[in-house]
């Protein structure tokens, strides 16, 4: 014997299963806060709703990473603006010694104070930052350069490496952020060279040499003019991070304002949903139990 359930009861329990998936859709709305919270809350949304949230993730690490950057950067910049500080004063050090009414006994004594600079100079050839030697380039744990006397320039062969270092722009692109000690201090051309310049002229001051200070003077104002240009490769890296992370803010508030529109739920609109299936669950409960009920004993009493 076959028991089934006839067109109407089953078209009731179709229409009840209905009105309760939309009270509970309703409920997880109110509960979650979210419209979406389930791959079959919209499932015509979903593909977009996980990029968006692929993509505001992805903007997020971009600005934390640019947040690095800036300290490296402007560290970075504070570092060779100090270093033409020390060049201006070599430079007057150097333009005292010049001075024909100088003993060499005085020389000296301007030769050792520009020994001292020379020695800050190589020290900031090293500045770390987060544990690394921002000026090594890609050998970033060690020191760029030491001193060394024995050496025309002052300063050991540089220890570092070439620089790859590069930071992301929210749009995607890469700029470069960095420059090494070698590009920055020691250029390969001897007039370029602010280590050469700054330890010529401390020889020369403590020599009493005045055709030697004489010439490290001009080769100090070339290596100066050199080191501004560095200065300024550094200005633009601030100015290109500055840009990326107001960007990367804009991004941030785009991004956010487009997930809340996909996945944010309208709670007045789910209340109002959760109380109408309610209130039709209940008229159809009690609609079915009004149906008039015939059984077999019905037709043979009748």
């Amino acid at each position: 014997m076959t028991n089934g359930i006839d067109a109407s009861t089953q078209q009731f329990l179709t229409d009840v299963n209905a009105v309760q998936a939309r009270s509970e859709k309703a409920q997880r709305q109110l509960s979650s806060g979210l419209r979406i919270s389930v791959a079959s809350d919209s499932p015509d949304e979903i593909s977009q709703l996980l990029q968006v949230r692929v993509d505001l993730q992805h903007n997020t690490q971009v600005a934390s990473n640019l947040g690095r950057v800036k300290t490296e950067v402007d560290t970075a910049e504070q570092a060779l603006s100090d270093s033409t500080a020390l060049l201006d004063r070599v430079n007057v050090l150097g333009t005292q010694g010049a001075n024909g009414t100088q003993t060499a006994s005085a020389n000296q004594i301007i030769g050792g104070e520009v020994q001292t600079l020379f020695q800050r100079l190589v020290a900031i050839s090293n500045t770390v930052v987060d544990g690394r030697h921002i000026f090594s380039g890609d050998s970033d744990q060690v020191n760029a350069y030491q001193l060394d006397n024995t050496q025309p320039n002052g300063v050991s062969a540089y220890g570092g490496t070439a620089t790859t270092r590069q930071a992301q722009h929210p749009s995607g692109t890469l700029f470069s952020i960095a420059k090494t000690a070698q590009e920055i201090f020691d250029d390969p051309a001897p007039q370029n060279s602010v280590f050469g310049a700054v330890n010529a002229l401390q020889i020369a001051l403590t020599n009493n040499d005045a055709a030697g200070i004489k010439t490290a003077l001009g080769n100090l104002t070339t290596a100066s003019n050199f080191l501004n240009t560095k200065l300024a490769f550094y200005g633009t890296v601030q100015n290109q991070v500055r840009e990326a992370s107001d960007y990367a803010s804009k991004q941030d508030v785009r991004l956010k304002s487009e997930l809340s529109n996909l996945q944010d739920a309208d709670i007045t609109q789910a209340i109002t949903e959760l109380t109408q299936a309610k209130y039709t669950q209940q008229a159809a409960m009690q609609a079915r139990a009004a149906v008039p009920k015939t059984s077999l004993f019905d037709f043979l009493f009748r």
